[in-house]
């Protein structure tokens, strides 16, 4: 019975999980998941327009607790599940697995796709409008299918001395910025710039080169300091962005290695078989890489072998 129970739960994973190769009811699953998602998200936008609203209110409420018992659900059967996760410790209890999966991100981010219906129905009086835009963070449940947050986190990780040392200048920049513009055009405009934090606006948006204008410096000092920093503001910002771009360029060159040595390995007996491809399919998957990409990588692989024949 418990193994009985054991193959169920591992069942409900294998279909709320990315699809693997040929298992097509997790792909009508992901498919499906995903399309309710970007449906939600068309929802959020056209009800606030007004006359959208007044017209298909009831549509869009209808939709939405469409949304939320299946998101329910989803992740009802997320949190029983987590136990056949292969990644647990396998020490841990069910119970601490669970609880380990409420509080990860993914839990998280699945939880707060359900939460401000519930608080709304349960507090209908108050202007939760707010919390109703919360909503919009259901994009983040694409990421259970989409590598690409994990991908950047990742790629600032490892180049975590070089990005946290290029942002600790542009926050010295910052402050020194938002101290001087205020001391040179306080009192020449003291609505624009009442204090250091309203100087803060300007300087933020001068040191991403944004430049809305609606707040500019008139004295000689104010001018000075917005071309000062507008030009250091480039180069961090410069900096910043190329520290990102090599640790992803890294990152992809490193995934590209080890699916060659996993095509090498697999290619040792001179050809892949069927559960050979669908591992290099879940792992070019996982990697993010295309089919294209992932077929030429294995053709080099082939050709190379061929060549040291």
């Amino acid at each position: 019975m418990s193994s009985q129970y054991n193959t169920i739960q591992a069942n409900v994973l294998r279909i709320l999980e990315p699809a693997a190769l040929g298992d097509r009811a997790s792909r009508i699953w992901d498919l499906s998941l995903f399309g309710l998602v970007v449906l939600n998200l068309v929802a959020v936008a056209l009800e606030s327009v007004p006359a959208f609203q007044m017209s298909y209110g009831n549509w869009l409420y209808n939709f939405e607790l469409f949304s939320v018992v299946v998101f329910s659900i989803e992740y009802i059967a997320r949190v029983w599940s987590a136990p056949a996760k292969r990644d647990i410790d396998l020490t841990d209890s069910p119970l601490k697995a669970r609880v380990r999966y409420i509080f990860s991100f993914y839990g998280l981010i699945d939880l707060v796709a359900i939460l401000p219906f519930y608080i709304q129905a349960l507090f209908p009086g108050l202007d939760l409008r707010v919390l109703r835009a919360l909503r919009l963070l259901r994009i983040l449940k694409l990421n259970h299918y989409n590598s690409a947050l994990d991908d950047l986190f990742g790629a600032i990780l490892e180049e975590k001395k070089s990005f946290m040392t290029t942002l600790y200048i542009f926050s010295v920049a910052f402050v020194l910025s938002s101290s001087l513009i205020y001391y040179a055009e306080h009192r020449v405009q003291p609505e624009a710039f009442r204090s250091i934090p309203d100087a803060m606006y300007w300087a933020i948006i001068t040191l991403t080169t944004v430049g809305y204008g609606d707040v500019s410096p008139i004295t000689v000092f104010g001018k000075t300091i917005a071309a000062i920093t507008a030009i250091f503001g480039v180069v961090v910002v410069a900096l910043l962005t190329g520290i990102v771009a090599n640790a992803f360029n890294k990152q992809m060159e490193r995934r590209k290695i080890i699916f060659e040595d996993q095509v090498r390995d697999a290619l040792l007996d001179g050809v892949l078989d069927s559960d050979e491809e669908a591992s290099l399919d879940a792992l070019r998957k996982k990697f993010g890489m295309s089919k294209s990409q992932a077929d030429a990588l294995i053709e080099h692989v082939k050709k190379l072998r061929d060549e040291q024949k």
